[in-house]
C-alpha cells in the first residue's frame, strides 16, 4: 500500500516531521516530532506540534504511533505533548538502552534514571511488525549514526532518520559516542536493498550547495544512484575514509546537550529539584 505522507518542516533545526496516513482509514502514526527550545534562553514552546495536533484534528485523524527514528541531538522531540493530545503510542528502538547507559554516565544522571528504556512504550527490533490501520510496518535496526537508528518501512515509504540524507547532501554523521562508519555502510546497504520505487523519507535537510528550496523525499533507485557518499558505485573502504575524515572536522550540534537529556527520557524533561524547578546539565569537556 501506498500511505499518504504529509510532511512538516521545521526550519531552526532543519527537521522533518511527518503524519503518515493509512488511505483507507483515519489512522496515522507521527514520525520524528518537534517541541520548539530557545536555548539560550533555556525556554520551550509548542508551536511546531501543535501545527500538527491542528492538522490532525482538522482531519478527524486517530493518532496510533508515534514514532522515534532514534535519540535526536539536534532537535527536542515533542512526543509526550502530542500523546497527551492526540493519543498514541511512543516507539523507539531496543538500543535505546545502550543510548541511556551511555548518555547516563555522561550527564551523571544517577540510579533513579532508568536505562532498561521503560520511558518508551514500544521497543523495537529488527524485523518487528507493526500497524497503521490496514497499513503494514516493518523495523529495520540500521545503526552508525547512533547505536539506536532505526528505518521505519511503511507500506511504500521508508522513514530513515538520520541514515540517509538527500542525495546531494549524502550521509549522517558517526562520531557521536556508539557511532560507527562501518556499521553506517552496512544500515545503508541495508535500506538501499528495499525495491527501487519505495519512497525515503529523511529526518532533516541541511540545502546542498546548489539547491535553493528544501526538500526530504527521494527513492532507492535515485539514493543508489546519485548519493554524494554511497552511490554510484563507491565502496566501503571510500566511505568509511570519507565519513571518518569529514567527522573529524565537525562541531558538536548547537542542541545536542538539552536534546538527549529529554529525547533519552522519550521526550520528557528530568524530574524536578527540590525548589520545583526543572534543570538541564552541561558536561564539561566530555563531549
Amino acid at each position: 500500500m501506498r500511505p499518504d505522507v504529509t510532511a512538516f518542516f521545521d526550519e531552526p533545526t532543519n527537521t522533518v516531521s511527518y503524519v503518515v496516513k493509512d488511505p483507507t482509514s483515519n489512522a496515522c502514526a507521527i514520525v520524528d516530532s518537534v517541541l520548539d527550545f530557545d536555548n539560550a534562553a533555556g525556554r520551550t514552546s509548542t508551536e511546531s506540534a501543535d501545527e500538527i495536533i491542528a492538522w490532525v484534528k482538522e482531519r478527524g485523524l486517530t493518532v496510533e504511533w508515534l514514532l522515534e527514528s532514534h535519540v535526536h541531538a539536534d532537535h527536542l522531540s515533542a512526543a509526550p505533548y502530542l500523546q497527551k493530545a492526540l493519543g498514541g503510542r511512543i516507539g523507539i528502538g531496543e538500543n535505546i538502552r545502550v543510548v541511556q547507559d551511555t548518555f547516563g554516565k555522561i550527564f551523571n544522571e544517577g540510579t533513579e534514571f532508568e536505562r532498561d528504556g521503560s520511558q518508551f512504550d514500544q521497543l523495537f527490533k529488527e524485523g518487528d511488525r507493526f500497524a497503521i490501520g490496514a497499513l503494514e510496518g516493518f523495523v529495520l535496526h540500521t545503526p552508525g549514526h547512533t547505536p539506536a537508528c532505526l528505518t521505519y518501512v511503511i507500506g511504500d515509504a521508508a522513514f530513515v532518520g538520520d541514515t540517509l540524507f538527500q542525495p546531494d547532501f549524502g550521509t549522517a554523521r558517526c562520531d557521536f559516542p556508539g557511532g560507527s562508519a562501518e556499521m553506517l555502510w552496512a544500515s545503508v546497504q541495508k535500506i538501499l536493498s528495499l525495491p527501487d520505487e519505495t519512497r525515503i523519507f529523511t529526518c532533516h535537510d541541511y540545502k546542498a550547495p546548489g539547491r535553493d528550496e528544501y526538500a526530504w523525499e527521494s527513492t532507492v533507485g535515485e539514493q543508489k544512484a546519485k548519493n554524494v557518499h554511497v552511490g554510484g558505485g563507491a565502496t566501503e573502504a571510500d566511505f568509511i575514509r570519507m565519513r571518518t575524515e569529514r567527522d573529524a572536522k565537525l562541531g558538536m550540534p548547537k542542541l545536542i546537550i538539552p536534546s538527549i537529556q529529554v529525547n533519552m527520557r522519550a521526550g520528557r524533561m528530568p524530574p524536578p529539584e527540590e525548589d520545583g524547578g526543572v534543570y538541564l546539565k552541561v558536561p564539561i569537556n566530555k563531549l
